[in-house]
């Protein structure tokens, strides 16, 4: 009786686990899109194509004649204008990664990282040896700063929806309040779900 109790525990038991969450690792550059919201590929292709787009302008080719050296951007907002969540830091976070892996462009912190900063140089006045102290007073100065908004459209009918983000990004030359540059990205997905009751 008690090897018949066992084995019936046990039975419910593996039962009761067939339901299990299961979690698979997959590769990070894998295009998957379970919702057909925005994610973590539309983030990065968008920031790619658009910051190549940016490099390849004439503005470019203006500052380099006029300064010298390659220009030094800071990225400012990026508004989500969209009916859902985006997390815009992340986008931030692309942009400039695909500027500084352009060799093309310096990128400044960003004002809160700034301040991070400006606190452990303060620190270091007091607490670090002078030939290791980093001085105040020798921080670049942007000559750009980016900024832009996603917005999005969306059009449904029962199970089927498409999507429209449009993503508009400019560049404006800190001195003299010019947009020097102007780029559009947009991204439609058409999404179905058979399951849905008609």
């Amino acid at each position: 009786m008690k090897r018949y109790v066992y084995v019936l525990a046990t039975v419910v038991m593996l039962a009761g686990c067939s339901g299990a969450t299961k979690v698979e690792r997959i590769d990070p550059n894998e295009t998957v899109d379970l919702s057909g919201r925005w994610n973590d590929t539309d983030s990065r292709l968008v920031s790619e194509e658009m910051i190549a787009d940016c490099m390849s302008r004439p503005w470019k080719a203006n500052h380099m004649t006029a300064k010298g050296k390659n220009p030094t951007i800071i990225v400012g907002q990026i508004r989500n204008k969209t009916t859902e969540h985006i997390a815009t830091d992340t986008f931030i976070g692309d942009i400039e990664r695909a500027f500084i892996n352009s060799g093309q462009a310096e990128m400044v912190a960003s004002a809160e990282e700034r301040e991070q900063v400006r606190g452990e140089r303060g620190d270091q006045q007091q607490n670090a040896s002078e030939e290791t102290m980093k001085q105040w007073g020798k921080e670049h100065g942007a000559d750009y700063m980016m900024g832009g908004v996603i917005t999005s459209i969306e059009d449904r009918e029962k199970g089927e929806s498409v999507v429209l983000y449009q993503v508009d990004l400019n560049l404006i030359n800190l001195e003299t309040n010019t947009k020097v540059w102007q780029g559009q990205k947009k991204i439609k997905k058409y999404i179905s779900r058979p399951s849905y009751s008609r």
